[in-house]
């Protein structure tokens, strides 16, 4: 039996730690990265979204250029805006958004305080994630906006995860 079959349906949700996260990032890295990739992890997100009737935008960039995008229903333009504010932190810091926020509140600050960046093109709220790709770095991002943010980072590290350990 696997530890998913005997955990509870509704467990409170857990913080995940510094650790964990930074973990998580070691571990999500790609071989390579191609129009092909983004065009199937995008796709993988709408089909976990649209299970989930998740309300959410999904966008995959790579070296500045929008590779991918989609707006399911309920999405509204303000989480176009939310995903642009998302990935400007990832492209800046090289780690995930939400991961970066984390970081600011373990050092007991916050991002909007501790950072010197205009939070109206700098959010630090979960949901985008790099694109690393394996003796290269940060080519680009994933993010997702329209849940809560640790659903969002969730939602793209399953989505990352699925798409990984199938190749």
């Amino acid at each position: 039996m696997t530890h998913h079959e005997i955990t509870p349906k509704f467990q409170p949700e857990l913080t995940p730690t510094l650790e964990e996260l930074e973990a998580q990032e070691r571990r999500l890295v790609f071989s390579r990265f191609t129009h092909e990739d983004a065009w199937a992890l995008g796709s993988l997100l709408v089909e976990l979204a649209r299970e989930r009737q998740a309300p959410v935008a999904i966008d995959i960039h790579r070296a500045g250029q929008q590779l991918f995008h989609a707006a399911l229903p309920g999405s509204t333009p303000d989480n176009d805006a939310w995903i642009a504010r998302k990935r400007r932190v990832v492209e800046r810091y090289g780690s995930a958004s939400y991961l970066v926020g984390a970081r600011f509140r373990a050092k007991g600050s916050t991002f909007e305080e501790s950072s010197r960046l205009d939070p109206d093109t700098y959010a630090a709220h979960g949901g985008s994630c790099p694109i690393t790709v394996q003796d290269v770095g940060v080519i680009g991002t994933v993010t997702v906006s329209g849940l809560p943010q640790l659903a969002d980072h969730r939602l793209v590290v399953e989505a990352l995860e699925t798409f990984l350990n199938k190749g």
